[in-house]
């Protein structure tokens, strides 16, 4: 929840991608906590998918931002239209 609060609530795009951050640790967490509890080592294998995309994920939005950032001095997230080329 404090990761869905995170995004909804704030406009700056680096705080949106630490709350997307934190709901694919919680997403971790819990194939975690199943596959301990049911013995089964297929929620590991899940969660080391699950951090390879959120890796992927936070290059690709700290790229985007920086762009951004670079022809505007003021990022925000409601201004998008600047990245229609």
């Amino acid at each position: 929840m404090i990761g869905v609060a995170g995004l909804l609530t704030r406009r700056n795009p680096l705080i949106m991608l630490m709350a997307i951050e934190l709901m694919w640790n919680a997403a971790n967490l819990s194939l975690l906590a199943f596959a301990r509890a049911w013995l089964n080592n297929a929620g590991q294998i899940f969660a080391f998918l699950v951090i390879t995309v959120a890796a992927a994920e936070a290059a690709i939005g700290l790229a985007i931002v920086l762009v951004t950032f670079r022809r505007a001095r003021n990022v925000d997230v409601d201004e998008v239209a600047s990245l229609r080329g």
